[in-house]
């Protein structure tokens, strides 16, 4: 462990515990050192965050281990301030201090920063009571001043206070490059950013209509309306946009796609852009990726049980095709990539070709397509198959010339994994069919296919069970699924931990459809999906709906969302 300086010795202890929780490494600590040389009056907590080090929760955890204080929850923060107006806002908004409730003797305040010994003297001093210290997190902290002090405005609505006004010429791109320089609009779409990693948003969609610009975030499948800048200032915020991503601002005619790497609330983040022209200006959709948040375990991703057996089995095989299909936004690459974490031992070379390439696995060799240079999935495995590989995955089939590849390489002795959009495991068998993959070669290197979708979790906190209603047990076949005599349902109801949502999390509902003997018959007379649906739930397969209904009675999610994400009835 690094020494620490004399300045930090009261942050020994604090600091100790978010490297412990691999919250921050040796060498970012020594960067925010340097920075404080540079910035004396600045203390390492607010430092941390300021640098997108760490995050504000993650600066509120370790003061909470280690002060033994009490943490404030959102709902404890006032809408009027008790303190009198002796104590300046400013004092208040530098050191980020809220104040709570006051009585005759004493005030209880929040603080992002509980080892601050100056704040407890200076409040000491004006108010001429007893403080008592409780943690906050800073965004929290500075929601509540803002609620206290700015006439009831939001910090979105305060910055288009700010925001230079009147007409933008679209055509005027220096201008429009000014504008999407200064620290308002900068401030506004860090803002948003901000908010969508603060609330797990896995997209984040900035669309301009005619009388507004909207910013709705995606949260576990889901989009909520979230604060957006003024309409006026839709053309330089997608402009800020785009320059982040590195994008053509005089290309207003085209999509165009892009990346962004940044370092923010202690995350680094990778946020692939995709901009389409619209009637009213160009519509932005940004996808974070979250490298920490990845969580790659099957049974985390709800591969439990029975499934798992068999697709574990079919992954320990040395060579064939294994395929996950599912609509966009179905978890698909998450599965691969846990396939692929699982195979990636030292015994085996690993390669990839993707496009993109969304996370980045260590001891992979992974390719990113790029079709406008003729690097396409098919040109890459011609090549891929030179290298020597154990194991190839693909990131889609999506011609018959990739799939024909794919095959001749499982023939050959090597394992293969790629993705499919079909909406259940049997449409993957007809859709290669209908590509015009011959059946005696998908019958021979098929191993097995994998449909999945995502479902919302409940939230563990306050979900609530409730006894199935006679007419839902009937017309679901409920007592299929169980032997409970009682059969019990769950509800979301909504609290403080899941942000009044009631879900926190997704997780997939699954069928696996391992290739039998039957299986292969229906292949070689080219059956429909319907048939060969039917046949693999004879062989025993559970649908991605029976799954989701075993998952919805041991209060993993609701009836609801299953019927949602699923057709069957």
């Amino acid at each position: 462990m690094e020494v620490v300086t004399e300045q930090e010795d009261q942050y020994v202890a604090f600091l100790n515990t978010l490297q412990q929780r691999n919250k921050l490494t040796i060498n970012e600590l020594a960067k925010a050192r340097r920075m404080q040389k540079s910035a004396i009056s600045e203390l390492m907590p607010q430092l941390l965050i300021k640098l997108g080090l760490c995050s504000d929760v993650d600066i509120a955890d370790s003061f909470e281990h280690n002060c033994q204080l009490e943490r404030v929850s959102l709902a404890e923060y006032p809408l009027e301030s008790p303190f009198s107006d002796d104590i300046s806002f400013r004092f208040l908004k530098n050191n980020h201090i809220v104040g709570l409730q006051a009585s005759d003797n004493e005030v209880a305040v929040a603080v992002m920063d509980p080892k601050d010994e100056y704040i407890v003297r200076a409040l000491k001093l004006a108010t001429g009571k007893q403080v008592k210290v409780k943690i906050g997190q800073l965004s929290e902290i500075d929601a509540a001043l803002d609620a206290q002090y700015g006439d009831g405005k939001s910090e979105m609505d305060q910055l288009s206070d700010h925001l230079a006004t009147g007409e933008i010429d679209d055509e005027d791109l220096e201008h429009l490059k000014d504008l999407a320089s200064e620290a308002p609009v900068i401030k506004m779409v860090n803002l948003f950013l901000q908010k969508a990693i603060e609330m797990k948003a896995s997209d984040i969609h900035v669309e301009p209509f005619e009388q507004s610009l909207k910013v709705r975030l995606r949260i576990d499948g889901v989009l909520q309306d979230i604060d957006a800048p003024p309409v006026a200032s839709t053309a330089a915020v997608i402009s800020r946009i785009k320059i982040m991503a590195k994008l053509n601002i005089a290309e207003r005619r085209l999509p165009q796609d892009g990346r962004i790497k940044l370092q923010m609330l202690g995350k680094e983040l990778d946020l692939r852009v995709s901009t389409i022209p619209t009637m009213y200006g160009e519509s932005v959709v940004m996808r974070l990726l979250d490298k920490e948040n990845i969580v790659l375990d099957f049974s985390a991703l709800g591969l439990t049980g029975k499934h798992s057996e068999q697709f574990i089995n079919v992954l320990a095989k040395p060579h064939g095709i294994i395929l996950i299909t599912g609509p966009t936004g179905s978890g698909k690459s998450t599965t691969l990539y846990t396939a692929l974490k699982r195979l990636n031992t030292v015994e085996r070379k690993i390669i990839t070709i993707e496009d993109p390439v969304e996370y980045q696995l260590e001891g992979i060799n992974q390719i990113q397509a790029k079709p406008q240079i003729g690097l396409t999935f098919a040109a890459a495995l011609r090549s891929i198959v030179r290298q020597d590989p154990d194991v190839i995955m693909i990131g889609e089939m999506r011609d018959l010339e990739t799939a024909k590849i794919a095959v001749q390489s499982a023939l050959t002795g090597h394992l293969v994994l790629s993705t499919l959009h079909t909406n259940d495991a049997a449409g993957g068998i007809t859709r290669l069919l209908d590509m015009g993959l011959e059946e005696y070669l998908l019958s021979s290197t098929v191993n097995g296919i994998l449909a999945q979708r995502l479902v919302r979790k409940l939230c563990p906190e306050c979900k609530q069970a409730y006894p199935a209603p006679e007419a839902v047990i009937k017309e679901m076949h409920l007592h299929k699924f169980t032997n409970a005599e009682n059969i019990q349902l769950y509800k979301a109801v909504g609290c403080e931990a899941c942000g009044d949502i009631g879900y926190k999390g997704r997780q997939a509902i699954i069928e696996f459809l391992p290739m039998t003997d039957s299986i292969r018959k229906n292949i070689m007379a080219h059956e429909e999906a319907g048939i060969i649906q039917q046949q693999a739930i004879h062989d025993g397969m559970l649908t991605i709906y029976e799954d989701g209904i075993l998952k919805a009675l041991n209060g993993v999610t609701t009836l609801d969302e299953v019927l949602r994400v699923t057709t069957e009835s």
